[in-house]
C-alpha cells in the first residue's frame, strides 16, 4: 500500500505548461507567443517557428483563454493620448500614424485626459481586445493599469516618456533643463527663476545645475504653475514680485515660456535685456516669436514608436527598450548676458 501510494506520487502530473512557459522558453512576449501560435500574419517566420518548437518541447496544450488571445489580428492600435488637442501630443500622433500607415496599421484614438476616461478605456477594453497593439503617449500607468494592459495579452509601448517596463522612445528631459540652465549660467545669469509644470526632470535640472554651479537654490525663485501660456504669465508674475527678481527664467517648455513673455511685456520689461527666458520644445511659435529653446524631435519620438509596435508585432522586438533621442539647444533672441545693452 504504502508502496503503491510512493509510485502514485512519483507519477503525479505536473502543473500545466501556460503560454507563458511557452513565451519564457522561446524568449519572446506573451503577446508574441500567443500570435506566433495564432497563424498571425505579422509574425516573422523565424520567430513563429521558435515558438512552436517551444510549445512542442513543453507539450504545450492551447487553453480556451490562450485561443482567444490568438484570436485572429485586427489591424488596429490603440493610442493612449491625454490631451489631443495639444500641440506636442499632436506631433506624437503624426509620426505615430504615419509609421503604423505604412506597416498597414490603424490607429484607434483613446482620450484618457480625466479619471473617468481613464477608467472607461482601463475597465472596458481588456473584455474586448479589439487592438493588436496599445501605444501610451506620455501618460503615467500605475499598479493597477498595468495590470490591466498585462490582461489584454498585447504589445504596450510608450511614446514620449518612459514607463517601465515598456519598450519606450523619448528623450532625457534631464539633459534637456540642464542644456538650458547650462546655457543661461554660461551667459554669466546667477539668480534664474525656474516655472516648471510639475516636479519632474527638468526641475531636477534646475536644481542640479545651480549646485553644480556653486550657487544656493532659493526656493522662492521656483514656481509650479497649470501647463501652457496662462500658467507662464501668472508664474512670472510671482517672480516679479519678489523683493530681487530673477535675471533669467526657465520655463517647462515653450508655451508656458511665451506666457511669461507677455507678462514681462506688460510690465515694461525688455526680453532680453532685463530678463532673459528659455524654454523646452521648439514649438512652431518659437520660431515666429524668436524664443531661445531646447529643440526635441517630437514627431520622430512618435515615429520611432509606430516601428518599434510593427517590430513587436513580427516578433522582432526581443527585450524592452527605452530609446533616447537626442536634443539640442536653439539660440535664438530671448537670452542674454545679464544687464546686457540694447
Amino acid at each position: 500500500m504504502t508502496g503503491d501510494t510512493q509510485s502514485w506520487r512519483r507519477a503525479a502530473p505536473a502543473s500545466p505548461v501556460t503560454l507563458d512557459d511557452v513565451a519564457r522558453r522561446a524568449g519572446v512576449s506573451l503577446a508574441t507567443a500567443s500570435r506566433a501560435l495564432g497563424e498571425h500574419p505579422h509574425v516573422a517566420a523565424a520567430t513563429r517557428a521558435r515558438v512552436r518548437e517551444a510549445a512542442e518541447a513543453l507539450d504545450y496544450v492551447a487553453s480556451p483563454e490562450a485561443a482567444r488571445l490568438a484570436g485572429g489580428p485586427t489591424g488596429r492600435v490603440a493610442v493612449l493620448v491625454p490631451h489631443p488637442s495639444r500641440w506636442f501630443f499632436g506631433e506624437l500622433i503624426e509620426g505615430l500614424e504615419a509609421a503604423l500607415r505604412a506597416a498597414d496599421l490603424d490607429l484607434v484614438l483613446f482620450r484618457v485626459g480625466g479619471p473617468e476616461e481613464r477608467a472607461a478605456f482601463f475597465d472596458r477594453l481588456p473584455a474586448r481586445r479589439k487592438v493588436d497593439a496599445v501605444v501610451v503617449l506620455a501618460v503615467a500607468v500605475d499598479d493597477a493599469e498595468h495590470a490591466r494592459l498585462a490582461s489584454l495579452g498585447v504589445d504596450v509601448v510608450v511614446a514620449g516618456g518612459r514607463v517601465a517596463p515598456y519598450p519606450s522612445v523619448g528623450i532625457d528631459d534631464h539633459g534637456a533643463g540642464r542644456q538650458a540652465m547650462d546655457h543661461l549660467l554660461h551667459l554669466g545669469h546667477r539668480r534664474i527663476g525656474l516655472i516648471a509644470v510639475d516636479d519632474d526632470a527638468r526641475a531636477s535640472a534646475w536644481r542640479t545645475a545651480l549646485a553644480d554651479a556653486g550657487i544656493e537654490p532659493e526656493d522662492e525663485l521656483a514656481t509650479t504653475v497649470a501647463w501652457g501660456g496662462e500658467g507662464g504669465a501668472e508664474g512670472m508674475a510671482r517672480l516679479l514680485g519678489l523683493r530681487t527678481p530673477p535675471t533669467a527664467v526657465f520655463a517647462h517648455d515653450d508655451e508656458t515660456a511665451l506666457g511669461a513673455i507677455r507678462t514681462l511685456r506688460r510690465a515694461g520689461l525688455r526680453v532680453p535685456e532685463d530678463l532673459s527666458v528659455i524654454g523646452v520644445d521648439d514649438h512652431p511659435l518659437a520660431a515666429l516669436t524668436d524664443l531661445t529653446t531646447v529643440a526635441q524631435p517630437v514627431r520622430e519620438q512618435g515615429r520611432r514608436a509606430g516601428e518599434l509596435v510593427a517590430a513587436a508585432l513580427r516578433g522582432d522586438l526581443q527585450e524592452p527598450l527605452a530609446e533616447v533621442l537626442p536634443t539640442r539647444l536653439v539660440l535664438r533672441g530671448t537670452t542674454s548676458p545679464p544687464g546686457a545693452p540694447r
